[in-house]
């Protein structure tokens, strides 16, 4: 267990004297944001603010993690070594991130204001999706448990098993859909990075139950029928953990107002790694609750295009959900606040119904 904390510490502690470095470095590279001039006017001040800090935390998560593992190693009778659930959902955000980066690369540096050509940016998300669900159905343990299973799951695995061709399916459509979901809520200061702080500290919490209920650990559960099958939970909770620290440590600079924007780089790495953990730790439609924000902003999104396609009508007076309601009046620090409760009501939903599923089976 203390690999966890050591993870969130170091995760928090990395991004917290980083980020200025980084902010520096970008900013004597003149990589500024590139800010549309159809959106909110109040924007146009971010207008060259440091992006890509993305690269902050991705880094301070993938340093904590091992490094957490060297200090656990060395402080206790434990020898702590990475697991390949771990080497899969870093890998997962690793590559979304580098996508993301390039995307960023392209926008800032290239001047192209689309970044990445669409056929490009899906066919990078595609190689990296795909091989993460295939690996995932590789590596079982000694109980038979691979990463990933082919059942489709909600607080644990339930129904038929899908196959692996469907699965591998089922798991670029998550993907893809968590990843733009964050990039979509990515817009104004801080709400998509305090946002993920809430829904990883969730993942933390599972991670740490899920170990402590394994099936692996017969002899000590209190609910021997509610027991689950997940392969490597504690250090699923390790990589939660030090996803949370690191992007509190981020949130101190991209708070409003932002001396840093994640980008495309940070918010397709949240994405896949969320989608990740919610794959391996057999909660696929629970994360759908839990990051509810994200879908949200998502819905909003998908409304106003389809509205507008079959009426000539726009339902939003701007898409997504966030800039409706800053052309409402609502100042920006105010409408990051409120989508936070939001956030945080979803989450308290649905670590009560993973709970309540639990209790249930006795």
């Amino acid at each position: 267990m203390k690999q966890i904390l050591f993870a969130g510490v170091i995760g928090l502690f990395l991004t917290l004297v980083g980020t200025p470095l980084l902010i520096k470095l970008l900013a004597r590279k003149g990589y500024g944001q590139y800010i549309r001039d159809d959106g909110p006017r109040e924007h146009a001040s971010k207008r060259g603010t440091p992006t890509m800090g993305g690269i902050a935390f991705i880094l301070a998560t993938v340093v904590a993690y091992f490094l957490s593992k060297v200090i656990t190693t060395w402080t206790t009778d434990v020898t702590a070594t990475p697991t390949y659930s771990g080497l899969l959902v870093l890998g997962l955000m690793c590559g979304m991130g580098l996508v993301g980066f390039l995307d960023d690369y392209i926008k800032i540096v290239k001047r192209r204001s689309l970044g990445l050509r669409a056929k490009a940016k899906m066919a990078g998300q595609l190689i990296v999706g795909i091989s993460f669900a295939v690996l995932a159905l590789m590596f079982p343990d000694a109980r038979g448990n691979t990463p990933a299973s082919t059942k489709l799951s909600f607080i644990t695995d339930f129904g038929w098993k899908i196959g692996p061709i469907l699965f591998v399916v089922w798991a670029l459509f998550m993907i893809l859909a968590m990843s733009n979901g964050v990039n979509l809520t990515d817009g104004l200061d801080g709400l998509a990075t305090g946002a993920s702080v809430l829904v990883f500290g969730a993942y933390t919490f599972i991670g740490v139950w899920q170990f402590q209920e394994s099936c692996a650990n017969s002899g000590t559960l209190t609910n021997p029928g509610a027991c689950y099958e997940v392969r490597d939970p504690l250090d699923l909770a390790v990589i939660a953990s030090a996803l949370m620290g690191a992007c509190l440590g981020f949130l101190w600079w991209n708070t409003s107002p932002a001396k840093i924007f994640m980008g495309d780089t940070g918010s397709l790495a949240l994405g896949g790694v969320l989608t990740g953990l919610a794959i391996l730790s057999r909660t696929e439609l629970l994360v759908a609750i839990m990051g509810g924000l994200f879908v949200l902003i998502t819905m909003s999104v998908v409304i106003q295009v389809g509205s507008f396609r079959l009426t000539g009508k726009r339902v939003f007076r701007m898409a997504p959900l966030q800039h409706h309601f800053e052309l409402k009046g609502w100042s920006e620090v105010l409408v990051v606040v409120r989508f936070w409760i939001i956030q945080g009501i979803c989450v308290i939903v649905g670590l009560g119904l993973f709970y309540a599923g639990w209790a249930a089976e006795k």
